[in-house]
């Protein structure tokens, strides 16, 4: 199982960008899919999950500004990021949960990381 994520890059402070995460063999639509990021000198830390039934589950420090998606037609999830801050910063990574339905977003809860995609905020 191989997730590749895309959509990085260096945006202002108060910037968007949308991440988006796909599969390579098989099909994301019946996968609980979370995102996790690694901000340098700490360790990967779950932000958000999407279930198959679309249900989600947002890490309190991200709430209202981050939100996932999922369009199973183009077997992508996304990751929508808004007024980010230079906190943010990180290399954002994939991956499919393990049958905890997106309950817990520890990294532990998940597997098959992607290759991950920088996010870096900065003026």
């Amino acid at each position: 199982l191989q997730l590749v994520e895309s959509g990085g890059g260096l945006v202002q402070p108060g910037g968007s960008l949308t991440l988006s995460c796909g599969a390579s063999g098989f099909k994301l639509d019946s996968r609980a899919i979370g995102w996790l990021r690694q901000a340098p000198g700490k360790e990967r830390e779950g932000v958000s999950c999407i279930t198959s039934s679309g249900d989600r589950n947002v890490e309190d420090s991200v709430k209202g500004r981050f939100s996932t998606s999922r369009d199973n037609a183009k077997n992508t999830v996304y990751l929508q990021l808004r007024s980010l801050k230079p906190e943010d910063t990180g290399v954002y990574y994939c991956a499919i949960d393990r049958g905890f339905e997106c309950a817990i977003l520890a990294e532990e809860a998940f597997g098959s990381f992607g290759q991950g995609t920088q996010v870096t905020v900065s003026s």
